[in-house]
């Protein structure tokens, strides 16, 4: 709990077994997490059963695809403040308190890995990488004046349960490309949106979104045309 709020975080599941264990401990190691999601996206290992295991509130989406588990997480979460992690070892549990601390004035408060002073040695963040989601991000920030962005891909990020309850049945993307969708739709409820440097660190396991050159790319286009199709959409409520 933080300042009365009840804290939920969220994590997206496939085949995560390796480390799923180390992330709960890690992240109920802060004090103030109340609730911990594990979303199995069709794990084929036992993520569950040691999610399970250690404490965590398993649910199941059968629906594949990042974004799918994502948006089934915050439809389940209980907390006033939810919050989006991974359970892959990338992120420290305790830079939640970077994003807490910025709750008393907005409402979606953002991580950002691009700040070479917080990315770890093996973090999965290289020149091609880290100026695509800078690149996408500053199209976001310009096309939808949304206050400075430095990263569009990054998933530990908090979102307040009043802005969640506008955004969520607008939610439409099931794919890695989710990220952009949530401040955009956001930011059309004038949403009050900040970005906070987080620590990046190398992953367990082999990325399933950016584990190749291919992959990169096609999230990142994906993200673009996200970005024009809602640009120009005229009925987006």
């Amino acid at each position: 709990m933080w300042q009365g709020k009840k804290i939920s975080v969220i994590f997206p599941a496939y085949n995560e077994e390796e480390n799923i264990k180390k992330a709960i401990a890690d992240f109920r190691s802060t004090g103030v997490v109340d609730e911990l999601v594990v979303v199995d996206n069709n794990c084929k290992d036992r993520t569950s059963k040691i999610a399970r295991r250690e404490g965590a509130r398993v649910v199941k989406e059968l629906r594949q695809g990042y974004g799918n588990a994502l948006r089934c997480g915050m439809g389940k979460a209980k907390g006033d403040y939810i919050v989006l992690a991974e359970p892959d070892g990338t992120f420290d549990g305790k830079d939640i308190f970077k994003l807490l601390k910025e709750t008393d004035k907005d409402e979606l408060i953002l991580g950002t890995r691009t700040n070479k002073k917080f990315l770890k040695d093996g973090a999965n963040m290289g020149l091609l990488l880290r100026w695509g989601n800078i690149i996408v991000a500053k199209a976001m920030q310009f096309l939808f004046k949304i206050p400075p962005l430095t990263d569009c891909g990054c998933t530990f990020r908090l979102i307040k349960r009043d802005l969640l309850k506008k955004i969520l049945p607008k939610l439409s993307v099931g794919g890695s490309h989710f990220l952009p969708e949530m401040v955009i739709l956001s930011k059309f409820y004038n949403a009050k949106i900040v970005e906070v440097p987080v620590s990046y660190g190398p992953r367990v396991g082999r990325s399933k979104i950016t584990g190749s050159l291919r992959k990169t790319l096609t999230v990142g286009l994906a993200m673009l045309f996200l970005i024009m199709r809602y640009r120009f959409k005229t009925n987006w409520l």
